[in-house]
């Protein structure tokens, strides 16, 4: 079996070995096939290598029948870890809270978005003014002016392109940053980077998972996510981005 090995002596504690719980957690879902674990160790992990393809309309479309399915398989609440994981989380190298809460509007707001407001800041990449819209948009969040009924799904995390891969079986999962969250939250990130055959990926998922009336209009509220994760370390473009959305649902509310 040919494998992929990627180390980091400076490795964060629990950095690979929470990859690898992810990736099990997610597979254990009736959902995408998952970038199988060979091995992992403190700065190190092993995994097969999947030999990539051009994607098709079908693969696509597969693919978001298979992440409906992933999503609807649970988890225990939103902001949870995978089963049996009690360490850190990260999405790419930064670290996420940990916290849970009954409430989508405060977990996200307060364990996905608002941790890294200070550091855009900071990094010179999100005005103070700026900033202050954010706090404003999460407070409405928080607030559950946008919460439902859907129960904590299992989400990958990191859904963008770079993390969807195609091989002659279909689609295969990486790198994730696997925790309970919203279902709209992984679909919002596929399309804030440009995934292949987005159209057909929508229409596999509502195929096996109706998707909520109004979600288009929720799409900017869900990429705050990784709009903030990006303002701290990518570019003053992405604090732009992180603001207007914020304005967005400030707007919408």
């Amino acid at each position: 079996m040919s494998t992929v090995v990627k180390e980091r002596a400076d490795a964060p504690h629990g950095f690979f070995e929470a990859e690898a719980a992810g990736l099990r957690w997610l597979a254990e879902a009736d959902g995408p096939r998952c970038a199988e674990v060979i091995g992992v160790s403190p700065g190190r992990i092993e995994v097969a290598r999947i030999h990539e393809m051009v994607p098709t309309v079908s693969a696509a479309h597969n693919f978001g029948a298979a992440l409906a399915r992933m999503h609807l398989a649970g988890a225990a609440s939103f902001g949870s870890p995978p089963t049996g994981w009690d360490g850190p989380l990260f999405i790419g190298e930064r670290r996420m809270p940990t916290l849970t809460s009954e409430s989508w509007g405060e977990f996200y707001a307060h364990r996905r978005v608002l941790p890294f407001v200070d550091d855009a800041v900071a990094a010179g990449n999100l005005t103070v003014a700026e900033a202050d819209v954010v706090r404003r948009a999460c407070d409405l969040i928080a607030a559950r002016g946008f919460d439902d009924d859907a129960p904590p799904a299992r989400l990958h995390g990191d859904l963008w392109a770079g993390n969807l891969l195609f091989g002659a079986d279909g689609a295969v999962l990486i790198d994730p940053a696997a925790h309970g969250g919203h279902g709209e939250t992984d679909l919002a990130m596929l399309a804030l980077f440009g995934a292949p055959h987005l159209g057909a990926v929508l229409n596999g998922y509502a195929s096996t998972s109706p998707l909520r009336e109004g979600w288009r209009a929720r799409i900017g509220l869900h990429q705050l996510h990784p709009l903030a994760v990006h303002a701290v370390g990518h570019g003053r473009a992405y604090g732009v981005a992180l603001a207007s959305a914020a304005r967005g649902v400030l707007d919408a509310g």
